[in-house]
């Protein structure tokens, strides 16, 4: 479908198979004759590089490109003019046409990204969108992304855009959800063709555009919905487009979306931007320079990455160094405020230290002086008691003596002791052991007791609530009992009624037969008849109302006596209930007599047992007597508070112990641990002596 210009310029076409397409999807093909020969070649290359020849393999690209565009536009003519061929046919001839549009776009890709790269090389700047060769670079993508698109028909009319298959990328990666959000924002943009310029736009400056194509190839099934199978991106040569744009990397784009006209913008191909000069590319050495940046530049790119990760590492080792300063910090305050407190509180130690030296040399030179006074009288004291000493060493003689007889009796009498103590701890252990049981059985009595009277308060409601019940059925048995008797009436007068209507309806019929003559006076018969009959049926009706209503009332009293039967069979169970615990209470009552039994037998058995106990008590102080006080231990007298020295001398009571002096233990008595009358204190002689008396009398 190709169209010619009013200009004689160059033919527009654009590829791929279909409908016609919008203004906005044409491009410009030029035209093999109207490239100039090599007569004219140097007056048509001095206009742009004044250059004497033309560059041999770009040359030979466009004539290959131009062939077969040409070549694929006369069988889309051919398919055109004839459609009644076969249908194999128009597949072979649609197949080897997309085909011929895949290889001339790639192409013309190759031819517009190696001139791109070129021309930003030798600028050395960055690109700005009125940079020709990333026009041309834009407008040859736009072409391979509308390769092989299928038409969308709505109801405003036919759809063919590439920006549906881009929105995809927002979906399949999320680094690209800022491309679609800042397209879609921008007021300018008001058709999806528009929007898709935007969007190729955003991706290069990005430097992510061959990333989001290869994302989009991967995923060829979501791509069918919006391509033929024969489509550029759907074969093999969208991986090697993706392959090529990996190079646009190293650019750098400039390019300012706002006041741009993308909506209205004609995509037409330049072949004149291609055909270079040959001192341009004359030898590999430039290619190699080139190269040469490209890697540099791409190794840059690489240091760049590492660093940005080493920063972000260190950024966070700087952030975790930070807080564990801070805990540290705050844990270095909280230690200096702890040193601090522990310095006033040596400082108060060492205070309380002086003081307490202080004191204790005090105490010191006091005890030294005593100790002078104490060793000044000491001396004059020896003298005395040498000569006392020969004395004391003979009575010391005698009393031994006498110490070795006592000592033997107090063996009998500690053996003695002993034998009491056990008897006395086993009497204790049965008393507490039957005390224990006292308790125990007390408390369970009173829990007895206290379950006996809940039961007959549970008793008593039961009964009452039984009285009260038992008066309702009674009511309700003789509610029931009128009440059947009024249904029976009520029987009877309905069959009454129906015999007496049966009767009436009998007696017209006859009279009708009889008398068929007599019409008038019949007919006020009967209308007396009907008169009857309606009034009767009223009251039939009257009946049959009065009927329901006792038919519910009985209703009501049947389900009434159901919940009072269901009451009394919950009262006979408890009643049950009450004759078991009744049981239950006599054999507690049992159980009771029998434990106060036992306890009356326990509080003979234990009062004959502490009887026995005041007994052996008595016995035992009479026997053990008190403790035998040490002669260090005694400096008074214990009666009459009297200080021992070398004419007061020292006795001990044979019964109670404790020492006394000569005129408080002068009496002397028989006691029964001692065979002979012994020495004893006055308050101990008086004692013995009432209890003497008491036991004689």
């Amino acid at each position: 479908m190709a169209a010619s210009r009013g200009d004689g310029g160059p033919a527009e076409w654009a590829p791929g198979p279909g409908p016609e397409p919008d203004p906005g999807e044409e491009f410009e093909v030029v035209d093999r004759s109207q490239l100039p020969g090599p007569g004219d070649l140097p007056s048509a290359v001095r206009r742009r590089a004044a250059a004497e020849g033309w560059s041999a393999p770009i040359l030979t690209l466009a004539r290959r490109a131009t062939g077969n565009l040409s070549a694929s536009l006369g069988s889309a003519l051919r398919a055109a003019e004839g459609p009644d061929s076969a249908d194999g046919a128009a597949r072979a001839a649609s197949k080897c046409q997309m085909m011929e549009e895949r290889a001339n776009l790639m192409h013309m890709m190759k031819l517009s990204i190696k001139v791109l790269l070129q021309s930003a090389l030798s600028l050395g700047r960055s690109l700005d969108a009125d940079h020709a060769p990333l026009q041309q670079f834009f407008v040859v993508m736009e072409h391979c992304l509308k390769h092989g698109l299928k038409v969308k028909k709505s109801f405003i009319g036919q759809n063919k855009s590439f920006f549906g298959p881009l929105e995809l990328v927002e979906k399949l990666c999320p680094e690209a959800s800022d491309i679609a959000t800042s397209v879609r924002n921008l007021p300018e943009l008001k058709t999806a063709v528009g929007r898709g310029r935007a969007w190729l736009y955003l991706a290069l400056m990005q430097k992510k555009l061959a990333d989001y194509l290869k994302v989009l190839i991967d995923n060829k099934h979501l791509l069918s919905e919006f391509y033929e199978p024969e489509a550029l991106m759907m074969e093999e040569e969208g991986m090697v487009l993706v392959g090529l744009l990996v190079g646009l990397n190293v650019l750098d784009a400039n390019l300012c979306l706002k006041g741009e006209d993308l909506d209205s913008q004609v995509g037409v191909i330049d072949f004149s931007l291609y055909l270079k000069d040959m001192q341009d590319l004359d030898g590999g050495k430039e290619h190699e320079r080139i190269t040469d940046v490209l890697d540099q530049k791409n190794y840059v790119e690489e240091l760049n990455r590492h660093l940005s990760c080493t920063v972000g590492d260190l950024q966070t080792k700087i952030d975790g160094l930070e807080k564990t300063n801070s805990k540290l910090q705050e844990e270095l305050s909280a230690a200096t405020d702890r040193i601090f407190s522990l310095q006033e509180e040596q400082q108060q130690l060492r205070e309380q230290n002086e003081l307490i030296r202080e004191r204790s040399e005090k105490s010191v030179e006091i005890t030294k002086q005593d100790t002078k006074v104490e060793l000044e009288t000491y001396k004059q004291t020896r003298q005395g008691l040498d000569k006392m000493y020969s004395d004391v060493w003979k009575q010391l003689k005698e009393e031994k003596k006498v110490h070795l007889e006592l000592e033997k009796e107090l063996e009998l009498q500690i053996g003695m002791k002993t034998e009491m103590e056990i008897a006395m701890k086993l009497l204790e252990k049965d008393t507490h052991e039957k005390q224990d049981t006292l308790v125990a059985l007390r408390q369970q009595l009173e829990e007895v007791k206290a379950i006996n009277l809940q039961m007959f308060h549970k008793v008593q409601d039961t009964e009452s609530s039984l009285q009260q019940k038992d008066e309702v059925i009674a009511s309700f048995e003789e509610k029931i009992s009128q009440i059947m008797s009024s249904m029976k009436q009520m029987e009877e007068r309905l069959q009454h009624s129906e015999r007496a209507r049966q009767g009436a309806e009998e007696r017209g019929r006859q009279l009708q037969r009889e008398l068929g003559g007599r019409s008038g006076v019949l007919q006020e018969q009967l209308s007396q008849l009907q008169g009857q009959c309606s009034s009767l049926e009223k009251e039939l009706k009257s009946e049959k109302e009065q009927r329901q209503a006792l038919q519910r009332e009985l209703q009501c009293e049947k389900d009434t006596s159901s919940l009072l039967r269901a009451e009394l069979q919950q009262v006979d169970g408890l009643k049950r209930e009450l004759r078991a615990l009744q049981d239950e209470k006599a054999e507690l009552q049992k159980v009771c007599d029998e434990q106060e039994q036992a306890l009356q037998e326990m509080g003979l058995h234990l009062s004959q047992s502490k009887l026995k106990m005041e007994d052996i008590k008595e016995v035992n102080k009479a026997l053990k007597g008190h403790t035998w006080l040490k002669d260090d231990e005694a400096t008074h007298c214990k009666q009459c508070e009297k200080e021992f020295s070398i004419s007061r001398r020292k006795h001990h009571c044979r019964n109670c112990g404790h020492i006394f002096c000569n005129t408080c233990s002068s009496s002397e008595l028989a006691l029964p641990s001692y065979p002979r009358p012994v020495r004893v204190c006055d308050s101990c002689h008086s004692l013995l002596l009432q209890r003497c008396s008491s036991t004689g009398s």
